[in-house]
């Protein structure tokens, strides 16, 4: 370390989800957002789940979607708990009402946090971390 240089921070931690959350994250390492969807009503979900909570059927599976949404809520950090995400400092995340219904979690990217309003068109921007896990963001898009 060079003098006056900070030294390095940590990596960020990976979560290890399991049962239907694993799933979730496991298909989004593929690049593209997908959502739960039950085969007999066409019912969206997230979180994942084992039964369709309208028609009663385990008929889900995981299918991609538009990654279309808008912010429904939002907090912005200025003290990171975890010390790798102190680069990052003041960082938002979102709570996003994706176009097919469900309300997804991820952080915000490409916007400064000051700029966020309620209803604001955001879509989904994968991280991909390992094989089965991947960071979900929200990018600014134009109105549909």
């Amino acid at each position: 370390m060079s003098e006056g240089s900070a030294p390095p921070l940590p990596q960020k931690l990976i979560p290890d989800p399991d049962g239907r959350n694993a799933d979730f994250y496991r298909h989004a390492a593929t690049g593209r957002l997908h959502l739960q969807q039950c085969s007999g009503c066409s019912h969206f979900y997230h979180p994942p789940r084992y039964l369709c909570r309208e028609c009663g059927s385990d008929a889900l599976a995981f299918v991609p979607v538009s990654g279309r949404g808008r912010v429904f809520s939002w907090t912005v950090t200025h003290r990171p708990v975890d010390a790798a995400w102190a680069r990052e400092i003041p960082y938002a995340t979102l709570v996003v009402a994706m176009d097919e219904g469900p309300r997804i979690v991820g952080a915000l990217r490409g916007m400064d946090p000051e700029g966020l309003r309620l209803d604001l068109p955001v879509r989904a921007e994968i991280e991909v971390v390992t094989d089965d896990f991947a960071r979900i963001c929200f990018v600014p898009a134009p109105a549909a």
